[in-house]
Parts: C-alpha cells; structure tokens; sequence
C-alpha cells in the first residue's frame, strides 16, 4: 500500500499569502515523480495557523528518490519567490514537521 507525508507548517497570518504563491509557482513539479500519486495544500479554515502539506507516493523509496533530487531543487529560491537566482528565500512557515503514516484502508466515490 502507499505511504503518506504530510508537512505540517505553522505560518503566520501575514505570510500565508506568500506561501500560497511559492506553492503556486511550483505546481507541477512533483508531479512526473516516479511514485508520486496526489498532493495538496490544506490551509487552515479557523482557530489555527497551520498548514498541511499533503503527498502521496507509491512507497518509501519513491519519497526519498524525490527528497533526494527533484525535491531539493523544488525548494531552492527562484526570482519568483522574490529571491535572487540560487538564494534560499525567507521561509514563510516558522515551524515544520514531517509525519509519515502508511494507507492501510481507502475509499473513493461509487462508481455507476
């Protein structure tokens, strides 16, 4: 069964609209990942600051081959994040944490 990563990020409320574009600036990219099968981005509705990052991927080894190249170039600075070439940007969360978890059940809508 797949795995599931979820980063959860705390962000303030003035900077949520910045990580919003940095993820909009970067769409597609995990997408062609050997592995990858679904992203999205939570934002919080109300009563907290935090974000989920959600992906999931055919296995382990799939999440770290992409950690390991197309990850990392994912979340260097581009002129659009308002980062000089190659810079790292500010980051607009201030605390991050990664939870794994394992599919283990899964449900999608009846089919007619």
């Amino acid at each position: 069964m797949s795995i599931v990563k979820i980063n959860v990020l705390t962000v303030p409320e003035e900077q949520r609209e910045t990580l919003e574009k940095r993820f909009a600036n970067r769409a597609g990219t995990v997408d062609g990942s050997d592995g990858f099968e679904w992203f999205e981005l939570l934002r919080p509705v109300e009563g907290t600051d935090t974000y989920l990052v959600y992906t999931r991927w055919r296995a382990e080894e799939d999440f770290q081959k992409w950690m390991s190249g197309m990850g990392q170039a994912a979340h260097r600075g581009t002129p659009q994040d308002g980062s000089a070439q190659g810079e790292r940007p500010k980051p607009a969360a201030t605390d991050a944490t990664l939870w794994t978890f394992e599919v283990v059940q899964q449900a999608g809508p009846k089919q007619d």
